[in-house]
């Protein structure tokens, strides 16, 4: 499995990341051999980064990577986990619970440290809490030796500008920006991100099964113009034998300035799959038309959290 070094940290991760958010239920309900045989296909295959929060599935997803990564030597895999999203609405980035979420999340995975933390989803909160108050808590935290790394996550742009202004960052994770249809992950940051040497991890390459022949869940929020356009390019990857989802992935973790595509599911069949995936050359012909499909809605996308924090 190739591997990119994470910015300026001593950490290198694999091109595909396990996301462990699949294994909280979140998706639909999972089966302990499920989970268990999922976590160790991942590691088996490479892809030995994983990531998790405490808000994916209220907490089940940390509880059962813990059991599942019982008796892995701990310097076998990088884990990265999430604090202050604790629920749908329920968002709490006080310095208090920061230190209380940090110590949660290590006794339910059963280890004595995060490679990395991220800040969850900061879009749905004022900024200048996470600048001012939370990311200085958990840098105390960081001196401890319970956390390595610290990052935020979400989805607008605006907000990766504003705290990166303001403070230092180790690394930043975005999700459903860096995919066939919307670049602006790498359009629009990445330039600002490696000036600064923060480490940049992409997530969600099939966009919420946008870029898949799955059936879109009833949750997705792009307009129904951008899936319009996504269902005729699944369907010229189809003509030519290909799933979308493979394009995806490959196109995904093509771009070295990304050190990791994280990718998640609590199907073993599916972590294979996209090991092989991964291992096989891009068609450049389908991938230039299925581009060029997509150029009317490229980088269209949708308003997330506070209207404040977005673009």
């Amino acid at each position: 499995m190739e591997r990119r070094r994470l910015g300026k940290t001593e950490l290198s991760l694999p091109i595909v990341g396990f996301g462990a958010s699949s294994l909280g239920a979140e998706f639909r309900a999972v089966k302990l051999d499920e989970v268990l045989a999922s976590v160790r296909t991942a590691l088996d295959v490479g892809f030995d980064f994983i990531d998790t929060a405490a808000y994916y599935g209220r907490g089940m997803s940390e509880v059962l990577l813990g059991i599942a990564l019982e008796g892995v030597p701990r310097e076998q895999y990088t884990l990265c986990s999430k604090l202050g999203r604790y629920d749908g609405q329920h968002f709490d980035f006080s310095a208090k619970r920061v230190a209380e979420s940090i110590d949660v999340s290590l006794h339910r995975l059963r280890t004595d440290h995060l490679d990395i933390i991220i800040c969850h989803d900061i879009e749905f909160v004022p900024i200048q809490q996470v600048i001012d108050e939370t990311i200085p808590a958990i840098r105390k935290i960081q001196q401890s030796g319970k956390v390595r790394y610290v990052g935020i996550s979400g989805y607008p742009m605006k907000i990766f500008r504003e705290v990166l202004a303001q403070t230092d960052l180790d690394c930043i994770m975005s999700y459903n920006q860096y995919t066939l249809q919307n670049t602006r992950l790498a359009d629009e940051l990445v330039p600002l991100l490696k000036s600064k040497g923060v480490g940049v991890m992409n997530a969600g390459p099939f966009a919420a099964r946008l870029l898949s022949n799955a059936p879109l869940p009833p949750w997705h929020k792009d307009p129904q113009h951008v899936r319009d356009v996504a269902r005729k390019a699944a369907e010229h990857c189809q003509k030519h034998g290909v799933d979308i989802a493979q394009l995806a992935l490959q196109f995904s973790c093509s771009n070295p300035d990304l050190s990791t595509t994280v990718a998640g599911s609590a199907n073993p069949a599916n972590i294979r799959r996209w090991a092989e995936w991964i291992q096989q050359p891009v068609d450049k012909q389908l991938l230039a038309d299925v581009l060029k499909i997509f150029e009317p809605v490229k980088n269209v996308g949708h308003k997330e959290g506070l209207s404040e924090n977005n673009d």
